[in-house]
């Protein structure tokens, strides 16, 4: 059965001395808006999710190659081994939304090489569960430094060439929130179902936990709270936008929540 009441929810998370989401763009720094706000993607955000869906043993599609548990070299090879071209789009899209969770939350669009006149087929599964960006509170401050990257093979390695030199840099300390909602009506269409949103709503105070690397030491991005909002219905009693409006976030990580009649939102701290 799918999804029977739309939800909501909202996650605040703290990032101290570490780099949340480098922009290739602009030398890896940490993604911020022309106001000097710093941002974490919705693709990064969703990339977390699914790593830790991943450890908590559902089968996902979209694998990082650091965090890839099949030999597939490519998602065009894992979608293979499973749809097959001359079955109806509508029965490929019940067996990938079956088989993988991340296709029956946020959806994917298949794509297949064209025929010998030129028509490609292209299969597009549109997700019940989407997720914003995440905006700092306030203006994030950057610092940058100069490391080495690498080790001079050459002479006694006490000269450095201009390859080995390296920036590195990180947000020194800010407060960081996202919101996101599961609409029932797309979730008949993938399956998506009460069960699949606890199994989300289980990851999100731990979407920080295994996944420290040279720009996110461990401990320096920390979940403070989620907050989820479960309406009485499909269509639920207020729209997303007024219901992320009634949370506000302290300068301190702290939440504010103002009341809505009739919806009742649940707090979890952090992992």
């Amino acid at each position: 059965m799918s999804l029977t009441k739309k939800i909501d929810f909202a996650v605040v998370f703290s990032v101290k001395n570490a780099n949340p989401n480098g922009d290739p763009l602009n030398g890896n720094r940490p993604r911020t808006n022309y106001s000097g706000t710093g941002e974490v993607s919705d693709v990064c955000i969703k990339r977390k999710i699914r790593n830790r869906l991943m450890e908590s043993g559902q089968e996902i599609f979209v694998q990082s190659d650091d965090n890839k548990v099949d030999d597939c070299p490519s998602l065009r090879a894992r979608a293979d081994k499973v749809l097959e071209k001359k079955k109806k789009v509508d029965e490929n899209v019940k067996i990938a939304c079956e088989k993988w969770f991340d296709v029956r939350a946020f959806g994917q669009v298949f794509a297949y090489s064209g025929d010998k006149k030129g028509a490609g087929v292209s299969i597009p599964v549109r997700g019940p569960v989407s997720v914003q960006t995440a905006f700092s509170l306030d203006r994030v401050s950057i610092t940058s430094t100069q490391i080495t990257k690498s080790v001079s093979g050459d002479g006694d390695g006490s000269k450095k060439s201009a390859d080995t030199m390296g920036m590195k840099h990180r947000v020194d300390e800010a407060i960081y929130s996202f919101y996101g909602s599961m609409n029932p009506q797309l979730a008949q269409k993938t399956g998506f179902s009460d069960e699949d949103a606890l199994v989300i709503k289980g990851i999100l105070p731990k979407l920080f936990e295994n996944d420290a690397s040279s720009a996110r030491p461990e401990g320096s991005m920390e979940v403070l709270k989620v907050v989820w909002w479960q309406h009485d219905c499909p269509h639920g009693q207020y729209s997303s936008a007024k219901v992320h409006r009634s949370l506000n976030v302290e300068p301190d990580g702290s939440i504010k929540l103002n009341n809505m009649d009739g919806l009742i939102p649940e707090v979890i701290d952090g992992f």
